[in-house]
Parts: C-alpha cells; structure tokens; sequence
C-alpha cells in the first residue's frame, strides 16, 4: 500500500514580505515556509496553525487554502503537501519554539526566488503558486464526521 508523508506548510505574507524559517540540515542554513508533518488526531487546519505557532511564535488562522502539491523528494519519499495563505497586516515578530528553527526572516518573494539554500523545490513552487490569484476556501479541505 502506498503511504505518502503528509504535510502541511503556511505562505504567511504581510507587507510585501513572506516569513521563512531557517534550519541548519547537515551543517547547511535552509529555508521553508513554516512546514511539517501532519500529527494524529489533528486537522489538516490545525496542524498548519500548529506548525506556525511551533516554528515561529506567531498564532494564526490560516484564511484559504493555496494548493496540495504531490512530491517526491529526492530521496524517493512521497510526499502530499497542504499550502495555506495566511495574510497579516505587517511582519510580526518572530520567536521559534521548536529547537530546530535558528530563525526566521521575512524576505521579499525575489529573495526566495533566487536563492540558492532552500529546503526544497517546493518553497519556490509555493511562491510562485501564491502570486497567482487562486485562492480555495478552507473548505475545501475540511474534515468529516471529526470526531475530536
């Protein structure tokens, strides 16, 4: 049976500005959105406001949903990616809770765009998703039934 990693990820924007976080990975600085895998007994919602809240400080809702993106990373992992938009008025201070985060930064999209240290292809990907104008309400990917 095929068993692909389920993950979620979070394109904040304010001000022009996207927040990534930075991780070292095998001694190299890395950037992501703010991303990670879906937990038992959560939903797909709640986990991006999880991971969010994990890697950043910063407590938010996510308003849409961006795009589900079905990857295989180079190590042949399969991977089903969540994106979710969160719009904020202006670039809040950041402050990581998990140990794995170094740091965050709010980079404008050209910077991460051309950057040569992203975590993956998907971070570019989620960029350029985003500065088209579809945007699917959270509906889209509700839970059934939850029993939680």
């Amino acid at each position: 049976m095929f068993k692909p990693h389920v993950t979620v990820a979070c394109v904040v924007h304010a001000a022009g500005k996207f927040l990534v976080v930075e991780e070292t990975i095998n001694g190299k600085a890395l950037w992501n959105q703010p991303a990670g895998h879906l937990e038992a007994d959560e939903t797909l919602v709640q986990a991006a406001e999880r991971e969010l809240w994990e890697e950043t400080g910063i407590r938010s809702t996510p308003q849409s949903f961006l795009r589900m993106h079905q990857w295989i990373a180079p190590d042949r992992t399969p991977f089903l990616r969540f994106c979710f938009v969160i719009e904020l008025e202006q670039p809040l201070p950041t402050e990581p809770q998990d140990d794995d985060i170094d740091r965050c930064l709010w980079l404008t999209a050209e910077q991460i765009l051309e950057a040569e240290n992203l975590r993956s292809p998907l971070v570019a990907e989620t960029i350029r998703c985003y500065q088209q104008p579809e945007r699917y309400p959270l509906s889209l990917v509700a839970s059934f039934n939850w029993p939680l």
